[in-house]
């Protein structure tokens, strides 16, 4: 898409900012080539929440970077796909997300007491916050989901939480 000369490209499950949208709602996460070759990005985003930049399958998704369940870290974890949607696999307990609604995936038992078990994909909701992430000029930047509504991942965004867990990490391990 052009705008006034400008390469302009949004990707994630929401569309491209309105021409309303305000310069200072695009937090700039880096350039698309350092992206694209690594894969993904991390970036403490307006001072205060870490976001998460993936580049997979030809398209950018963005999301808070700690997982909604016990705040692992989404950086680390491999990308999967589940009932046809390519999820991010939390390194420490295997919580699956889909990268583009932040759903928490789980597979259910359809009747326990059959044989053999048959199991489906279901959906948890929405647990993981979704940014929305645009590329202009080989730059990618993040707009911020500003949703009122509370959602899992949200806890893992407070100074609190950032506070005792650098504490937790900097004190030195006993043998």
């Amino acid at each position: 898409m052009s705008s006034g000369g400008k390469n302009v490209q949004t990707s994630t499950a929401s569309s491209s900012p309105s021409p309303s949208s305000s310069p200072s709602t695009l937090h700039f996460i880096g350039k698309k080539e350092d992206i694209i070759k690594a894969g993904r990005m991390t970036k403490l985003v307006n001072g205060c929440r870490d976001v998460l930049v993936l580049y997979h399958q030809g398209q950018f998704h963005a999301m808070d970077m700690r997982c909604y369940h016990s705040g692992g870290a989404l950086q680390y974890g491999d990308i999967e796909e589940f009932n046809g949607r390519p999820c991010i696999v939390c390194p420490w307990h295997k919580y699956k997300i889909t990268l583009a609604e932040g759903e928490g995936l789980y597979q259910a038992v359809e009747d326990p007491t059959g044989k053999p078990l048959r199991t489906s994909w279901r959906s948890k909701g929405v647990k993981q916050r979704i940014h929305k992430v645009t590329e202009v000029n080989g730059d990618v930047y993040v707009i911020l989901n500003d949703s009122s509504e509370a959602i899992d991942s949200d806890v893992y965004q407070t100074e609190k939480y950032r506070t005792v867990l650098l504490k937790a990490m900097s004190k030195p391990k006993l043998k």
